[in-house]
């Protein structure tokens, strides 16, 4: 291919699978929150199976592929996680149930925290995913819907972190928040 770029490189799917990562979360998370009326969690089943499940699964392998084991790791995992989500929705599960397999996966986000890089918008997403997993997962085992709520809406603040990362290097904006102000302050004094 053009420019040096092999069919197994990742410099265009790690873009893709954070905006597929943002996507879901933005929707599973809004479902959450109860903000829209009439919309819960299960309506972003589908959404959840295909963009967050098939798609941030494939994209994982190509990563996988490519030589990124993070992004290999994190897209299929996540992608695993989305799709079972999306296959339960809706499922008559026990609150127990339901709330153990949160947990499993917040082990998931956690170890993806710890491992990512990239600062805020590496670990912030990762971070902010287990949190919520967690909420949810607390909710669940405890049935405290205002948990679930607060659950949603980090979810999504995520899920918006996760789309601007992927936004930002795609159309080269800047990924330091304050870094480009402090500079054109110091040059121009």
């Amino acid at each position: 291919m053009d420019n040096g770029v092999s069919a197994g490189s990742t410099a265009s799917t790690s873009p893709l699978g954070h905006i597929a990562l943002g996507l879901t979360l933005l929707a599973f998370g809004i479902g959450h929150t109860g903000i829209i009326d009439g919309v819960s969690a299960a309506n972003s089943a589908s959404l959840a199976m295909y963009v967050g499940g098939a798609a941030l699964f494939l994209l994982g392998l190509l990563e996988f592929r490519g030589g990124n084991g993070f992004n290999g790791t994190a897209f299929a995992g996540l992608g695993v996680f989305w799709f079972t989500w999306a296959k339960g929705a809706g499922a008559s599960v026990s609150a127990e149930a339901a709330g153990t397999f949160l947990v499993l996966f917040a082990l998931l986000a956690l170890t993806l925290t710890v491992a990512a890089a990239g600062g805020l918008f590496g670990q912030g997403v990762y971070a902010l995913l287990t949190l919520s997993l967690v909420l949810l997962a607390v909710a669940s085992f405890a049935g405290i819907d205002g948990l679930a709520q607060v659950g949603g809406w980090v979810a999504a603040v995520s899920g918006l972190l996760a789309w601007y990362g992927a936004t930002a290097a795609l159309a080269h904006w800047p990924m330091a928040v304050g870094r480009g102000s402090r500079r054109g302050a110091v040059a121009a004094g």
